[in-house]
């Protein structure tokens, strides 16, 4: 179905040219950092729990697949109510389940304990966060959209750069346990705190100074699911999804398994320094590639990125030996990988609108949590059956390609015949 091109008519005053939104992108950047180590630090529990429960990979890794499905397929209602009663109060609740999930798991010893606290409650906060945060953006910017929710989307890869080597340290010298309850308390405390100060864009002052409020344009998610371009963005998420997250939930078992996890690079063990390293380049590169799809355009910014993904995890497979390299060859990996937080919202609104935008994106970020099964579980299972990472490696490598060339030649001439506001 094709419609004529409307451009949404946002006249750029205050709110949107003052201090206001800058102070909402820190507020949000916080807020997302309070949420990122559940998902970004969950490699490092893996073997201690696995020893703590008695139970194989492909079983713990279930637990990171509860926490990204439940905080992906419940989005859409998160968003929904996001939309209607404001970010503050439900921010505030995401952040506090999300450190409270640590707390309780911190006392379980049976895998529907782990499956509960870590993962259940864990996905429905980190989800309500991360969903409230990224519509805060693409509304607060309408100009500078791309690079706004790659800012707030960098705190959510960023934020685990600060706690990855206390994390590990936590672990080695105090346990999983008092490192899950005393990090859980931090997470939620600060979390809350920075969500007080967040607000609605378009807030009205008093009648005699206030400022017109801009018409929102946008199609409800009913009209968008029926469209061939939102599934083509939901495949391609989901394949994206799968490759990123299969690295992130396998990192440590796959540094094991090539014999580096322990070598020493720079005077530090290669397993932590490189989850260190590709936390820094997932949080660049989600306002890098943002601020690139301002000006160059969202496809051919995705093409670029997709494209450096698939070499670089193609070069880390025929360098697993080295350490140095596959400390290095993480960062590249990441830095191509973590800005579809920023291109896919982005690309989403642009061309469904601003209008529905946390419920709508809510739809579209489920396709994470396909691809959290596939590369969790279903990854590690494949590993189990074949005894090796090259199989999943190969499959990962032809998704990340296959993703880069659609988001070129269908995507792009697609959304050029079509827009839905």
């Amino acid at each position: 179905m094709s419609r004529s091109v409307v451009q949404p008519s946002v006249s750029l005053t205050e709110p949107f040219t003052g201090p206001t939104r800058w102070v909402q992108l820190v507020l949000g950047l916080v807020c997302m950092m309070a949420i990122a180590s559940p998902q970004y630090t969950w490699t490092l529990f893996t073997k201690p729990l696995m020893g703590s429960i008695g139970a194989k990979l492909p079983e713990i890794q279930i637990t990171f697949s509860i926490l990204i499905v439940i905080q992906t397929f419940f989005s859409p209602i998160q968003g929904y109510f996001i939309d209607r009663f404001g970010p503050r109060f439900l921010i505030s609740v995401g952040t506090f389940l999300s450190g409270l999930s640590w707390v309780m798991a911190s006392y379980i010893h049976t895998l529907t304990g782990l499956y509960l606290t870590y993962g259940l409650i864990g996905g429905v906060g980190t989800g309500i966060v991360y969903i409230g945060i990224i519509s805060q953006m693409v509304k607060w910017f309408p100009d500078r959209r791309g690079f706004a929710v790659g800012m707030v989307a960098a705190g959510y890869g960023f934020g685990a750069f600060l706690t990855t080597f206390p994390v590990a340290y936590g672990i080695s010298h105090y346990g999983y346990q008092m490192t899950l309850f005393v990090y859980g308390i931090l997470f939620a405390i600060i979390g809350v705190i920075a969500a007080q100060g967040l607000k609605q864009p378009f807030t009205p002052t008093t009648p005699a100074t206030s400022v017109t409020e801009p018409e929102v344009r946008g199609v409800s998610g009913k009209v968008m699911l029926k469209t061939p371009l939102f599934w083509l963005m939901f495949i391609m998420m989901t394949m994206l999804s799968t490759s990123g997250l299969m690295v992130i939930s396998q990192t440590a078992a796959i540094a094991r398994d090539f014999g580096v996890a322990s070598v020493l690079v720079f005077g530090m063990a290669a397993l932590p320094l490189a989850l260190s390293v590709d936390r820094i380049t997932n949080g660049l590169t989600r306002p890098f590639f943002g601020w690139m799809s301002d000006r160059i355009g969202r496809e051919n910014t995705m093409f670029i990125a997709f494209l450096m993904e698939g070499l670089a995890m193609l070069a880390w497979l025929q360098f697993r030996g080295d350490p140095l390299l596959f400390v290095l060859l993480t960062g590249v990996v990441f830095f191509g990988w973590g800005e579809i937080f920023s291109l896919f919202p982005s690309t989403l609104t642009d061309t469904f609108g601003e209008k529905y935008a946390s419920s709508n994106y809510g739809l579209l970020y489920m396709a994470q949590g396909v691809g959290s099964v596939l590369g969790g579980p279903v990854a590690a299972q494949l590993h189990e059956v074949t005894h090796s990472w090259l199989p999943v490696f190969a499959v990962v490598i032809t998704l990340d390609i296959v993703a880069a060339l659609l988001a070129l030649f269908v995507l792009k001439p697609l959304r050029r015949k079509v827009r839905y506001c």
